[in-house]
């Protein structure tokens, strides 16, 4: 789910790929790579008529609490947060360059939205997440069921294709999108 310049996000899809390893009991570094599509827009719904897609990739280093490790308790068994940074490559799929019905004012085409195609931002990633483990017969821990609520926050204005100027459109915050995420993890050396 995007939060850009236009006016209403909507659900794409992620692929992740993520490396962690501890560092401490309580505190794991990781790499983690996504390629996926995020939109929004509606060409007939915004009141600018601006919609896009993003086929983007971003590569991320992260580092987690694991809060188990922190509190002895169940209640938190499992759950971690954590943040990181890193660069995210946009690549604008789809986008609605030129606003409909504009041609008489604005000649040949009609009101150019500035932005760029293609770009390479900076990514905040920030997350809370869960691990449910499963042992195997002896006993050790080497497979985990994940969900992951990753939220994705850019430095610039690449996410939506769309750089606005601000006293014409209203564009006062940074381009995010959100990741929801479930996986299987192989826990290597536990």
């Amino acid at each position: 789910m995007s939060y850009t310049d236009v006016n209403k996000g909507k659900i794409g899809y992620t692929t992740t790929a993520a490396i962690d390893a501890k560092l401490l009991p309580f505190i794991s570094f990781g790499l983690e790579g996504q390629y996926g599509l995020v939109k929004g827009g509606d060409i007939n719904s915004d009141p600018h008529n601006r919609q896009f897609s993003n086929q983007y990739l971003s590569y991320t280093a992260n580092g987690k609490i694991i809060l188990d490790e922190v509190f002895d308790s169940d209640f938190v068994r499992g759950l971690y947060f954590g943040a990181g940074v890193g660069l995210i490559q946009n690549k604008i799929t789809q986008v609605v360059r030129y606003k409909p019905d504009t041609e008489v004012k604005y000649p040949p085409l009609g009101y150019l939205f500035p932005g760029q195609d293609k770009s390479i931002n900076i990514v905040v990633p920030a997350n809370l997440g869960f691990n449910f483990f499963i042992s195997d017969v002896s006993g050790l821990y080497k497979f985990a069921f994940n969900a992951n609520a990753q939220l994705n926050y850019t430095f610039g204005e690449g996410l939506d294709g769309y750089n606005d100027p601000e006293g014409r459109f209203k564009n006062n915050k940074a381009d995010q999108f959100f990741v929801f995420s479930v996986g299987i993890k192989y826990l290597f050396g536990r």
